[in-house]
């Protein structure tokens, strides 16, 4: 027989869960810091759409605020969306990764690479998305886009109280170091056994997987890929959408 009488393996699909349950305090009271507008835009959006623009990505689940799943699900029906990819609400948790976990179990079979992205980055550029995804196809079983840094980091002793001095104890080579940002790439079945074997907290999943002693792997991020936090990130993100809009009518 020959190999052209072999059925063509089938694609890799990809999937890409976007935890937006939390509250955002860090920005002000209001809404929940995902349903904040940009450009008159929720972030949400900008960010669901962010993925979206990958071909590669065929599915958007968006986990939600507990009690907010349909006015997330009204949210995305009333905003324009790519025909060729579908977008799924889930009810989150009460933690960013039991927020994960909950979107990770709402994935149907034949998904073998999910994203796991902040809705916070609302202007992660889609190569950036493309090099995340390209990669974990190569075999990573972990993927993060991430940037040098610019300032010099100093390891200190928390101060016992807030606000007062810190003891520095070291000095990390920045050359080593890299700030990480989203979307993360895995290996689905990765990524799961990394949920339901680390329980701890960590401020990432890329973490969670670096727990189970498999290399993470971090390919070159975008400056515009940036968390809004703070309302001077939203001043910038706004400048960051003005300048596209100008550019290139985005």
């Amino acid at each position: 027989m020959s190999d052209d009488s072999l059925p063509a393996p089938a694609p890799v699909r990809t999937a890409a869960v976007i935890p937006a349950a939390g509250r955002g305090v860090r920005l002000g009271p209001g809404a929940p810091k995902a349903l904040r507008t940009l450009g008159g835009t929720p972030m949400l959006i900008h960010a669901v759409r962010a993925l979206a623009a990958s071909r590669s990505v065929s599915l958007v689940v968006v986990v939600a605020p507990p009690d907010g799943a349909a006015e997330v699900k009204s949210l995305l029906d009333a905003h324009a969306l790519p025909d060729r990819t579908d977008f799924v609400v889930v009810p989150g948790g009460e933690t960013r990764q039991e927020s994960v976990k909950l979107g990770l179990d709402a994935l149907p079979p034949g998904h073998d690479i999910v994203l796991v992205h902040d809705a916070a980055r609302p202007l992660v550029p889609v190569d950036t998305v493309d090099a995340v995804i390209e990669a974990v196809r190569e075999g990573a079983p972990a993927v993060v886009p991430g940037l040098p840094l610019a300032d010099t980091v100093k390891e200190v002793e928390p101060a016992a109280v807030p606000g007062g001095p810190e003891p520095v104890v070291a000095t990390p080579e920045r050359a080593r170091l890299r700030a990480v940002q989203t979307p993360q790439g895995f290996d689905r079945a990765t990524l799961l056994r990394a949920h339901e074997t680390v329980t701890d907290e960590v401020t990432d999943d890329a973490g969670m997987v670096e727990r189970l002693g498999l290399t993470v792997v971090v390919v070159p991020g975008h400056e515009e890929a940036f968390k809004v936090t703070r309302p001077m990130d939203l001043v910038l993100a706004e400048a960051v959408l003005a300048r596209r809009r100008l550019n290139d009518g985005y």
